[in-house]
């Protein structure tokens, strides 16, 4: 009697404990578990700090829990049964959206670059690096236009051109293809003085002005030696009308390209 009673008691406990693992909805207890970790990178010229949160939760450093001009960050998670991980940066007084990623354990290692400053979010950052200057004394560009059309609402969505001309005028090169979204090509001439370049913003492949009857010209320094990575803005005048394209934030004084 004895060796039947062993038996059945071994098979209840076998039994309690698998239904143990069990949740009410049949759900296994212990989820699929895969590590990983996204690296941020990033510079806020914000005048108010910005806050990084994942799932809600706010990432911090010690008392730290937001950031204002270099952000390097590193956080590393689990993911639960390959459930998505969001990502939100926002700023941190009007608590404003700034940009906001999904994060899945189809790459679970990724890494989120941006340069932010009021109403302006460049994302990637990193993805593009400057131009390698090939003769000794060049200087050479790489532009983009996130704001393009923001206050001119020229109704142009092509790409752009820029016809770059010392301040005699001479021209000493054409950049092709400047956009919203993504870098134009790279363009490199030899520098000289005095060392400013005035670049006219034209519809691409014509000489025909984004602004219909207006002429739009954006003024830079060349200097030897450099590869830029520059960003375009439109900017406005008291009234919110369009002013002007300033071409004075240069990516490179903010990222160190060769380190990633």
């Amino acid at each position: 009697m004895k060796t039947k009673i062993v038996p059945i008691l071994l098979f209840s406990i076998v039994l309690l404990l698998c239904q143990a693992c069990i949740n009410e909805d049949m759900v296994p207890y212990y989820e699929e578990q895969q590590p990983g970790k996204v690296v941020i990178h990033g510079y806020n010229a914000q005048k108010d700090s910005i806050q990084i949160a994942v799932d809600g939760k706010i990432l911090t450093e010690g008392k730290k829990n937001a950031y204002i001009k270099k952000v390097d960050k590193n956080y590393e998670f689990v993911f639960y049964s390959n459930k998505t991980k969001l990502v939100e940066i926002t700023n941190k007084v009007s608590n404003q959206l700034l940009y906001s990623y999904q994060l899945t354990t189809a790459k679970p290692i990724d890494t989120i670059s941006f340069y932010t400053k009021e109403d302006l979010w460049i994302n990637n950052v990193l993805a593009t690096k400057p131009g390698k200057i090939t003769q000794t004394g060049n200087a050479g560009f790489k532009f983009i236009f996130p704001t393009l059309n923001k206050y001119s609402a020229s109704g142009y969505t092509g790409k752009l051109d820029g016809i770059m001309r010392k301040v005699n005028g001479e021209v000493v090169g054409v950049v092709k293809n400047i956009g919203k979204d993504n870098f134009s090509d790279f363009i490199e001439f030899p520098s000289s003085l005095p060392p400013i370049i005035r670049m006219e913003l034209v519809k691409h492949n014509t000489t025909e002005s984004y602004i219909s009857g207006r002429q739009v010209i954006t003024v830079m320094l060349m200097l030897p030696n450099k590869s830029g990575l520059i960003v375009l803005d439109e900017r406005k005048d008291g009234n919110g009308k369009f002013q002007s394209v300033d071409a004075s934030l240069n990516l490179v004084d903010f990222f160190d390209f060769t380190a990633h």
